[in-house]
């Protein structure tokens, strides 16, 4: 593996540099570029706190077809192989449902179940994403227990060219390896004040082959989407309406998420989320006076046959309702700005399992409501701070309609010091009241009416630390991050064995360790690469890595290269994933294979023509060297053995092998 690494690390070094020495031949003026500090114009830089920050340049380049791509340079964020309904994402080993993750500032639910993935995001709908990795702030939503995912998706004025008041765009691209045809259409507008934007987008193709041509069962690509948004500004006010539908449709595998060697067979299913937001906002604002308001509902669905009769192995059907919203005001002051408002959110969870246990139906119920404070300070002698506090009440209602309800407090801190020109130190830390928590809701459908909820079933909470150094210079950018995140007392369903399994807390989770980031940029081009560091348990024990809450990280690094050559109308790109080989003799003793390690290198080109700049030709080349491998994050190798007899022979998720994609996108 060594010298794999070093193979492909020379490769793509070497293309940085060539295209570097071409660059500053080309270029005169010198590069200067904007300073990363951890209060910038009243917000946080996440990129400073060792975040991620992924932008409508970074997507443009990437053309990303799944959250894999999207987060492919990010070495902090590690997303599981398979289809795209089997994706969960983990922040530094942490499942997304541990993060406070919205669409357009719209909450989203936890993972339902852990043989499937995070909820459904298309990246053919995204404009930008940030990650909050450890202490979030305030504002960024309830339970916010490991940080925060903000997804922002494009809209009529994010695509309108100046002068222009109507425009729309068309997308056609064709994948190798089982990627198939996909297609999307848009149209867009903005008159008197009026805005308008409206989207749709399909996919259609077959399994994928991993890199020794084995072919993945239940893989092939499924999702399909539309989004529109109607805004309208009069007099200093903007009110917006959204609507968004994606979902995945195609026969899947029982579990998405593993390769069963003695099963192969596929099934319909469905999953589905659609939300729908209404948002106020001041286009005019003033000290005083910057005031938003949402009303949203969102509805997420997970649907299989009953192919099971009398058994139960995924067959089900999922529902998670929500109805929430919030207001807020920012009031901006000399040396910064503070954020205070309110916001609610009451869910609903249906599980119906075909009636294969001795009780069919299933209902939960939650209701929170919390106030927040978050200041947001810089000062002239080069100190930061943001600082804030939420309180929060919820209620929980469980399957037999049992109510228990608490309120708690949350806290969080992040300070700054800039000691030299371009040079920061920081430190900050959080402790978060995260309300009663309950893991994956779908177990329900295997369970029977003795299901029972703890007496000392408690409010779960979390607490984060991080400190490290941030540098940021004319052409060039970087920051260590140092991270200590627990997770206590979580809420899961228990199995004891020989006894009746009931809902209560578990042991801490913990994720410690380091991310380092850096990028240096010469005006047409840059390079950039990350290395984290992750220890994830559990009481102190190593995760396995078989899916769920928490998984083993290790090592992983990326490397990236973008140059344009205008000369040739041509952007040109390459980035590498990394991962070291994970052994333990817990794993071991669990059933468990070593986890190889891997070095994985992607290629993309996009070429505008001469006399037609509106269209854009896009190639990309995914896992250039055919590698066999299976992402950090999926669900080991393993033989599960019980009574002394191989119970069930687990084979890894492998990911797809060389992939070429073949794009056009058109303005109009």
């Amino acid at each position: 593996m060594g010298h794999k690494l070093l193979f492909a690390l020379t490769g793509v070094s070497t293309l940085a540099l060539a295209t570097g020495l071409s660059a500053q031949e080309a270029t005169q003026a010198p590069i200067v570029l904007d300073t990363i500090t951890l209060i910038s114009d009243g917000r946080e830089s996440v990129e400073a706190t060792g975040g991620v920050a992924i932008s409508k340049e970074d997507i443009e380049a990437l053309q990303p077809a799944d959250v894999s791509e999207l987060f492919s340079r990010n070495s902090a964020v590690a997303v599981s192989g398979g289809a795209g309904p089997s994706k969960r994402v983990h922040v530094f080993g942490l499942e997304q449902s541990n993060l406070a993750v919205s669409i357009d500032g719209v909450p989203q639910g936890p993972t339902g179940w852990h043989h499937t993935g995070s909820n459904v995001v298309d990246p053919a709908f995204l404009q930008s994403v940030e990650v909050d990795a450890g202490a979030a702030p305030a504002d960024a939503g309830f339970s916010a227990a490991a940080g925060a995912v903000r997804y922002t998706t494009v809209g009529a004025r994010d695509m309108l060219t100046d002068g222009k008041t109507q425009g729309g765009r068309v997308g056609l691209s064709y994948g190798s390896n089982g990627r198939g045809v996909s297609g999307s259409l848009a149209g867009y507008g903005a008159y008197g004040g009026f805005d308008w934007f409206a989207m749709i987008h399909a996919t259609d193709g077959k399994n994928y082959k991993n890199g020794d041509g084995y072919e993945i069962a239940g893989t092939e690509p499924g999702a399909s989407g539309a989004l529109v948004k109607l805004g309208y500004e009069a007099e200093g006010h903007r009110i917006e309406l959204a609507l968004d539908h994606t979902e995945d449709d195609a026969d899947r595998t029982v579990k998405m998420n593993m390769d069963l060697n003695a099963d192969k067979l596929v099934f319909p299913m469905k999953v589905a989320r659609n939300s729908v937001s209404l948002k106020y906002s001041s286009t005019a604002p003033t000290d005083s006076w910057d005031p938003e308001a949402m009303l949203y509902v969102t509805d997420n669905k997970y649907e299989r046959p009953n192919y099971l009769i009398g058994g139960t192995n995924g067959d089900m059907n999922l529902q998670n309702r929500t109805i929430g919203g919030h207001i807020k005001n920012t009031y901006t002051l000399g040396a910064g700005s503070i954020t205070s408002g309110v916001d609610w959110a009451y869910n609903d969870y249906d599980v119906d399992n075909y009636g294969d246990t001795d009780r069919r139906y299933w209902t939960m119920e939650t209701m929170q409501v919390g106030a927040f404070v978050q200041g947001r300070f810089e000062w002239d002698n080069g100190i930061d701070l943001s600082t804030g506090a939420r309180v929060d009440h919820q209620r929980f209602t469980d399957w037999n309609g049992k109510r228990r309800s608490d309120t708690g407090a949350s806290v969080n801190g992040t300070l700054s010091y800039e000691f030299s020109p371009g040079y920061e130190v920081f430190a900050g830390a959080s402790h978060t009241w995260l309300g009663y928590r309950f893991g994956e809701y779908a177990l329900l459908h295997a369970r029977g009416s003795d299901l029972y909820t703890a007496s000392d079933f408690d409010p779960s909470e979390a607490r984060n630390i991080k400190l490290g150094l941030s540098a940021s210079q004319d052409n060039w950018s970087g920051n260590l991050t140092f991270f200590d995140t627990r997770l206590k007392g979580m809420g899961e369903f228990i199995f004891p064995e020989g006894a009746t399994p009931y809902l209560g807390n578990v042991d801490e989770y913990r994720s410690k360790g380091f991310t380092l980031q850096g990028t240096y940029s010469w005006g047409s081009g840059r390079v950039g690469g990350s290395f984290t560091k992750a220890d994830v348990t559990q009481n102190g024990i190593d995760m396995l890595p078989a899916g769920g809450t928490a998984v083993p990280i290790g090592k992983m690094a990326t490397l990236f290269v973008d140059q344009e050559l205008a000369q040739y109308n041509l952007k040109v790109g390459a980035s590498l994933e990394w991962a070291n080989k994970l052994s333990s003799s817990d794993m071991t003793e669990a059933g468990f294979y070593d986890d190889s390690g891997y070095t994985v290198v992607n290629l993309y080109g996009e070429w505008r023509p001469e006399n037609y700049q509106n269209v854009a030709v896009h190639l990309g080349v995914d896992n250039l060297f055919d590698r066999t491998y299976y992402e950090r994050s999926s669900y080991g190798e393993r033989d599960v053995v019980r009574g002394g007899v191989l119970a069930r022979d687990i084979d890894p998720l492998y990911a797809p092998g060389r992939t070429i994609t073949l794009g056009v996108k058109m303005d109009f």
